[in-house]
């Protein structure tokens, strides 16, 4: 039996796919949500960038950076997978705000240890969500999506690594 290939999407924009119009809704709106979720975390690395101050100043701040860079870098290849399966992607800061589900952080004030831990537990939280959209992706046969969310759960699960190594203090050192 062949997958219908018909799009809900204006003609200028439809692409050819040969997933099921079911698959490109589902995966589509599992990749956007990722995607706002991606902004929200570059927004809050680059927070942290800017905002880090203390005696490992230098060290987070280089951290938080090239983190940052690394998240920034995603964004585009989610947001272009979801075209290539024939959806739309995000158009607004107001539509990441709908979308994402990691927290932002408005505080005037964070200690060091806190961004790394925060970060720590968003980039964490940012695997498990990749994990559920990859056995989605599963579901629907897509395998195109499903190794692109390989490539970066690995991603993500190395930031968190360093990002919990950087946070740990031997006991009479800060």
């Amino acid at each position: 039996m062949a997958k219908s290939t018909t799009t809900r999407v204006r003609p200028e924009l439809a692409t050819p796919s040969d997933l099921s119009d079911n698959a490109t809704r589902d995966v589509s709106a599992a990749l956007n949500a990722l995607l706002a979720d991606t902004f929200a975390l570059y927004m809050k690395t680059k927070n942290f960038h800017w905002h880090v101050s203390g005696p490992h100043f230098r060290d987070y701040h280089l951290l938080f950076e090239e983190q940052a860079a690394e998240i920034l870098a995603s964004t585009d290849e989610i947001a272009e997978r979801v075209r290539k399966i024939g959806g739309t992607t995000l158009r607004s800061i107001g539509h990441v705000g709908r979308l994402q589900r990691l927290e932002d952080n408005d505080a005037d004030y964070v200690d060091p240890q806190d961004m790394l831990a925060e970060l720590h537990g968003d980039t964490k939280d940012f695997v498990a969500h990749l994990r559920e959209t990859h056995g989605l992706c599963d579901e629907h046969e897509d395998v195109g999506t499903a190794s692109l969310l390989e490539e970066l759960i690995d991603q993500a699960e190395k930031r968190a690594w360093f990002l919990f190594e950087a946070a740990r203090v031997r006991p009479g050192h800060a």
